[in-house]
């Protein structure tokens, strides 16, 4: 399947989904992306940086840095600590999934903020594999 046709999938299945995304932290790129409405490229790009600052910012990489330290572990041990960020601004609710095939990989899914939160997270989650899978 490709990554379109497994956004697209992933936006059906997620309730009130408005937009779906993947993103490469490692290049700042937009892979895919799936939304209602259009929006200027300089909008998707910024989601694109914003996802990778979420989960790969100075502060965010010292703070995981630091709890790997409390546990005995060396700053290349163990993986990621934040690997789900959930952002309800306003009206919407955004949902960024770190893919566990691939860590600088992100999954992006926004939604209404109408939408139920814990069915919103159970399907992002249970979308992830398919998505990962596209790339």
């Amino acid at each position: 399947m490709s990554l379109d046709k497994a956004l697209a999938a992933s936006q059906s299945e997620i309730p009130e989904c408005v937009a779906a995304g993947y993103v490469d932290m490692a290049t700042g790129m937009l892979l895919g992306v799936r939304t209602v409405d259009s929006h200027p490229p300089e909008v998707l790009d910024l989601v694109a940086a914003a996802t990778g600052d979420l989960f790969q910012g100075k502060n965010v990489v010292e703070v995981e840095n630091l709890f790997k330290k409390a546990r005995g572990l060396s700053p290349n041990d163990g993986g990621h600590y934040f690997n789900e960020i959930v952002v309800f601004s306003t009206n919407l609710i955004h949902v960024f999934l770190r893919s566990r095939r691939y860590p600088e990989h992100a999954a992006v899914f926004v939604t209404r903020g109408s939408a139920n939160v814990g069915m919103v997270l159970m399907k992002a989650r249970a979308a992830l594999p398919a998505v990962e899978a596209a790339v």
